[in-house]
């Protein structure tokens, strides 16, 4: 079940706005303390002090990479483009950035919480995407460690379903996982410079 986020809960989060000074900073900062947020500043980059907030607004129009103290795309916290060109140029930058949400300049009365809203949720499922690629790549990487493990337990003249048993009880004699055993095997053969396996792997 989706998790709502009140107004209360946005309450006393820090928001850097990330723009030259204007009167789109003074708006966006009026409507920013109305919902309880703290503000502050910054122009031309951000420092890495910025690492501890939660929103950071951006200016799209004059916008680059070096502006930021993270790779393009990996952001700890939502980022909301402020947008007053629509140049395509302009809009795929603010994309690449890692954009959460925007706002279309000159900032109004309106707009700014359910924006913070959209870029709160954004920047979560893209985060738990993320994490799953990252769990899904570990146990591939476990998975293949696993099969050199056998592979090199099987050089010593026994099938798979053999190596694959004595792994299990290399594991339990070492108590350890069964992933911790098959690293510990393929490490302890590739000390003793076995550095194929059956399948032609390398160390």
């Amino acid at each position: 079940m989706t998790r709502r986020v009140s107004i209360q809960e946005l309450g006393g989060a820090h928001a850097i706005i990330l723009h030259r000074e204007h009167v789109t900073v003074r708006n966006l900062s009026r409507q920013l303390t109305a919902i309880g947020l703290q503000i502050s500043t910054s122009w031309p980059v951000l420092d890495a002090g910025a690492l501890g907030a939660d929103f950071v607004f951006f200016d799209a129009d004059m916008g680059h990479d070096e502006q930021f103290p993270w790779p393009p795309g990996q952001s700890p916290m939502p980022l909301i483009a402020l947008i007053g060109s629509e140049a395509p140029g302009r809009i795929d930058w603010a994309l690449s950035a890692g954009a959460d949400a925007q706002l279309l300049k000159p900032i109004g009365d309106g707009g700014v919480y359910s924006a913070l809203l959209i870029a709160r949720a954004a920047h979560n499922a893209r985060k738990a995407l993320l994490d799953d690629v990252d769990s899904l790549r570990r146990r591939l990487n476990e998975r293949q460690t696993v099969v050199r493990a056998v592979n090199f337990l099987m050089v010593s003249g026994v099938d798979e379903d053999a190596a694959y048993d004595r792994l299990r009880r290399m594991a339990m004699d070492w108590r350890i996982n069964f992933e911790d055993a098959a690293r510990r095997v393929v490490a302890q053969h590739l000390e003793k410079g076995d550095l194929h396996d059956r399948h032609g792997h390398r160390g």
